[in-house]
């Protein structure tokens, strides 16, 4: 599912398109400045997203197989609760007695 199928979803839910667009368009823009300003956005039985410190680390190049430096950095990191978890779970199984 893309942007534009989760709009779509959610459009049939709430009635309209441009109010489902609004919507998606601001709680992810509202997760994205939350979690760059370093705070954590939990959501009860969906998950958790926070930043992640990667420390800085010695790797190969895969080219040449010379070690190179990657420098310390900060990411984005989910964390899914346990609701979400146990529904792909239940779901995964499903979907392995299809094939």
């Amino acid at each position: 599912m893309n942007k534009r199928e989760l709009v779509d979803a959610i459009a049939t839910r709430v009635g309209d398109r441009k109010t489902a667009t609004e919507a998606v368009n601001a709680i992810i823009e509202v997760v994205q400045k939350t979690v760059a300003s370093g705070d954590k956005v939990s959501i009860t039985g969906f998950g958790a997203f926070e930043m992640a410190h990667k420390p800085a680390r010695s790797a190969r190049n895969p080219s040449t197989g010379a070690e190179i430096k990657v420098p310390e950095s900060w990411g984005p990191k989910f964390r899914p609760g346990s609701d979400f978890k146990e529904l792909v779970n239940v779901g995964g199984k499903k979907a392995a007695k299809k094939k």
